[in-house]
């Protein structure tokens, strides 16, 4: 299992798209497009489909798009909280991605991270 990103949400990812760091292009295989459908299995095991697009031109900064603002519904996210995807293979699908939501929270003093269940 690879870490494809690990990113803290801005305004901005909640709202519209979620901006990809630059170096997990070489994670995802666009085959000469300039977007890529992620079979994408959430924390409660439903498997999503999530399209990355990268820009055209010699800045091809990817995001998430199509089917990342229902995940930022099913799992209340707000800005401040963390998204991991990882790229793994399974026996029965083949190659796909694993995403995570993860809120930090302070208890007693202390900053306590863990994984966000589906809120609906």
């Amino acid at each position: 299992m690879a870490v494809v990103f690990s990113k803290e949400l801005k305004k901005t990812d909640i709202q519209h798209r979620f901006s990809v760091p630059s170096d997990s292009l070489q994670f995802i295989d666009f085959a000469g497009e300039f977007s890529a459908d992620l079979r994408v299995k959430d924390s409660s095991g439903e498997l999503r489909v999530i399209r990355c697009r990268k820009r055209h031109g010699d800045y091809a900064k990817p995001e998430l798009s199509k089917g990342w603002r229902k995940y930022v519904t099913d799992y209340e996210l707000r800005v401040g909280d963390r998204v991991v995807l990882l790229a793994e293979e399974d026996r029965r699908l083949g190659s796909h991605y694993r995403i995570e939501a993860r809120r930090t929270i302070i208890l007693f003093g202390h900053e306590v991270c863990g994984g966000l269940p589906r809120a609906n």
